[in-house]
């Protein structure tokens, strides 16, 4: 099944779906929760989202369902947001950038993990032609963080397409990404053929038809960092010997999708 293909199937079953507003979706705030990433072929996309089509709500702004986004990562000369994560430290951070290509809003974003595995995300609205950081830009990063941000420079860009699904009742979201590429000043990686899927549900809620649907198509949860792995394929940073068993996963996604597309 080539890309093409992929992205029709996955839109016919997204129509199957019921729509759900950005306002009513913000109502599952998730204050305790939990996250799980999965990593899968994207051709097995839409036989999991069918399965589970009855039992969520799918966000919908302006009759569009799937919607692009622009990423840009920043970090410092040593890395210290790479490192931060490749160590496992129980507080660490990413500094990005995001544009929503289809409504051409952007905002500056602290993600930041605590020791406890919360993660906590601060943003403020932010021109999308990014052209440095501006004074209230360096005002929030002094605020929120502990680097100096005259130390950081826009290091990967990522593009991807998300859809997010929500189970009201159960305090449940999850987004799916496809058609993920991943650039830096000279390098280009694209993985059409990966799906990420990341479940984010509070800690009392119970099971999840999410999570028993991917169970059963034999798709487990994995840790997976767009930033760390776009860092590994176009960087050569170090301590990429800690992400060869995601790297083999993947490797091993790609074989699988290229027998598909082959048969």
């Amino acid at each position: 099944m080539n890309a093409d293909m992929d992205n029709r199937s996955i839109l016919q079953v997204l129509d199957s779906f019921q729509p759900i507003s950005l306002e009513k979706m913000n109502k599952v705030r998730l204050m305790n929760r939990i996250d799980r990433k999965y990593l899968f072929p994207v051709s097995m996309l839409p036989e999991l989202l069918s399965g589970i089509s009855d039992n969520y709500l799918i966000m919908e702004i302006d009759n569009l369902r799937t919607f692009p986004y622009l990423t840009t990562y920043f970090d410092t000369p040593d890395l210290i947001f790479y490192n931060q994560h490749m160590r496992g430290m129980g507080e660490r951070f990413k500094i990005r950038h995001r544009t929503y290509l289809s409504s051409g809003t952007s905002y500056l974003e602290i993600k930041k993990k605590s020791i406890k595995g919360r993660t906590e995300k601060r943003r403020i609205a932010y021109p999308s032609e990014f052209d440095g950081f501006d004074e209230r830009a360096l005002s929030f990063i002094l605020s929120n963080t502990e680097v100096e941000p005259g130390l950081l420079s826009p290091l990967l860009l990522t593009s991807f397409s998300r859809t997010t699904i929500v189970n009201i009742s159960s305090g449940e979201r999850i987004t799916f990404d496809h058609n993920l590429e991943m650039f830096d000043s000279q390098n280009k990686k694209g993985f059409s053929f990966l799906a990420v899927a990341e479940l984010k549900k509070e800690m009392s809620s119970g099971p999840s038809f999410f999570a028993e649907r991917a169970k059963k198509l034999g798709i487990r949860p994995v840790g997976f960092s767009k930033y760390c792995m776009g860092c590994h394929f176009l960087l050569d940073p170090p301590r990429a010997n800690l992400l060869k068993r995601k790297v083999l996963l993947i490797n091993r996604i790609k074989d699988e999708s290229d027998n598909v597309a082959r048969a």
